[in-house]
């Protein structure tokens, strides 16, 4: 751990990434002490910032890659020479030896390579942060690629994500940070993360999503080979398109490129609403173009290793807001909230809309090359701190894939209006959930259970009225021995006033004549204090 954190300081010192930095906008305790720091002895060198930075994020490693990668795709929040440089990470990242490569697929497939393939290209096609691509070809004439987990590349994923823990339990303890419950986030982006190492569950995710765009003219997704796949070697079929985030060629193809944007938007939402199970990795290294008929274009998805999806719940709440945004019905947004349990119950909805509304208002109806995204998303920030909104983790995949969506749709057709794209589609959407055809889609879901269940029926009625019977006849009993127990206690108060009162009685018997003799000789305050004294003591 602490070779890893000193690691992670010297690739930082070596590439000054400090230079980055904002330092006008830090505090001044902050921006003195990167000022002073040793930091600034070392020479910058001759690359440029955005090469420093990119090597910085491949010398640190896959869980820096993909940040790196998410940020390629926000060319309006980055300098230009940056957002080039980090586009590079996305399939050029440094392959690892092919005899080694080679040697893991036979390990893996228990067969050498050439009882699994006619032949087998030495050279990656490509070379991403987890894994690297070879093309080869089956015995059948296929042409297919072949995905191969990196040696050794878990041992430092866990190192990173024990330093992420460290410094999300760190932010934990700052109240204004907790909301943002960073050791939830980084537990769910773990698991995630993880998950990509195991390609049979890429290659499952793969079947699915193909399986649900099945014969759509919007995505293909390329077939699975399940007997040559296991959990560090998939193998897939080959696909051939223009890389999306290379506007120059889809223009010389003559591709409808806001049709393909729109599309793009389209694909995001069935994927979310519609099937609940959406690519969660939608960098542009992971989405091609066909080549066939550009002006009605179709994207082709790859490398599904992050997939997301929603609870029932989380979907509605979502779609709902969505919708109240396009309708500027922000009062409507503040409820949800509030009734998703996203901020809390104490929050006053009028005001949660006046701040939203501040923050939203400008970003309506309005071109995506008109309006500044990073802007909305501080401004959402500052709003979310204000009322103590917390960041849902189950959302966080959702938001990250919305974030590379926007900017590849800027990157497509900066004038594609994302809010009227997606309008329609909603709306849609909640009409057949909310509608007859919903109402009978989920019977016809729930069929199977009900016609199970049915026969049982008579009896589960039989047991419920039994239990109901059973409990209703506890509490009489219940009631008539507490009923009991109080008659007991006023018996036994009112015996032991007897008492009391029997003994006063006869003490006074007894004691008669003294008392008559003592009374003749005092005042009548004594008397009158003594009767009160014999009085309370009789009454209680």
């Amino acid at each position: 751990m602490i070779f890893r954190l000193a690691r992670i300081v010297w690739v930082i010192t070596r590439y000054r990434l400090d230079t980055l930095l904002p330092l006008g906008r830090m505090p001044w305790w902050l921006r003195s002490l990167f000022v002073l720091s040793p930091l600034r002895l070392v020479p910058i060198g001759e690359r440029p910032r955005g090469e420093r930075l990119r090597l910085a994020l491949e010398a640190l490693g896959p869980i820096f890659v993909k940040f790196g990668q998410m940020l390629s795709t926000r060319r309006d929040l980055l300098p230009e020479d940056i957002a080039d440089e980090l586009q590079r990470l996305q399939d050029q990242v440094p392959p690892f030896p092919a005899q080694q490569a080679k040697a893991l697929v036979e390990e893996e497939l228990a067969m050498s390579l050439e009882d699994a393939f006619a032949s087998f290209e030495p050279e990656p096609l490509a070379s991403a942060s987890v894994a690297q691509v070879h093309a080869a070809r089956l015995h059948g004439g296929e042409a297919v690629v072949v995905k191969i987990i990196r040696p050794g590349i878990e041992r430092v994923m866990r190192q990173d994500m024990a330093l992420l823990y460290r410094f999300a339990s760190v932010l934990a303890r700052i109240p204004e940070a907790r909301r943002l419950r960073p050791v939830e986030v980084v537990r769910d982006y773990e698991s995630t993360l993880f998950d990509e190492l195991d390609l049979t569950k890429e290659a499952a995710n793969t079947s699915q999503l193909k399986r649900n765009f099945k014969n759509s003219p919007l995505l293909y997704v390329p077939a699975i080979y399940w007997a040559l796949t296991h959990r560090r070697v998939m193998v897939q079929e080959r696909i051939y398109g223009v890389p999306v985030a290379d506007t120059a060629a889809l223009l010389a193809q003559g591709t409808n490129l806001k049709k393909l944007a729109e599309r793009g938007v389209e694909i995001f939402f069935t994927q979310v609403f519609r099937d609940n199970f959406f690519h969660a990795d939608m960098h542009p290294g992971n989405i091609f173009v066909s080549y066939d008929h550009p002006q009605d274009p179709q994207y082709i998805a790859i490398d599904c290793g992050i997939v997301g999806s929603l609870t029932r719940e989380d979907q509605d709440y979502l779609a709902r807001n969505l919708l109240a945004f396009f309708h500027q019905d922000y009062y409507e947004v503040a409820a949800l909230h509030i009734e998703s349990g996203w901020v809390g119950e104490e929050t006053r909805a009028n005001e949660f809309a006046a701040a939203i509304r501040t923050v939203c208002e400008p970003i309506l109806e309005k071109p995506l090359k008109d309006i500044s995204f990073g802007q909305v998303l501080l401004g959402l920030f500052q709003t979310a701190r204000r009322f103590n909104m917390e960041v849902q983790p189950q959302l966080v995949l959702l938001q990250k894939t919305l974030l590379n969506i926007e900017g590849l749709g800027r990157q497509l057709y900066p004038d594609l209006d994302l809010w009227s794209t997606a309008k329609p589609y909603l709306e849609q959407w909640m009409k057949e959930r909310a509608g007859v055809s919903g109402l009978w889609e989920s019977l016809k879901r729930q069929a199977p259970e009900l016609s199970r269940q049915l026969p049982e029926l008579p009896v589960l009625a039989h047991q419920v009225l039994s239990r109901t019977e059973l409990e209703h006849r506890q509490r009489r009993r219940q009631v008539d021995a507490m009923g009991g127990i109080h008659q007991q206690l006023n018996r036994h108060i009112r015996s032991q006033r007897r008492m009391r009162l029997g003994l006063l009685l006869v003490a006074a018997a007894v004691a008669w004549q003294p008392l008559s003799e003592w009374a003749a000789g005092q005042a009548w305050p004594a008397l009158v204090a003594a009767a009160l004294g014999v009085l309370l003591l009789t009454w209680h």
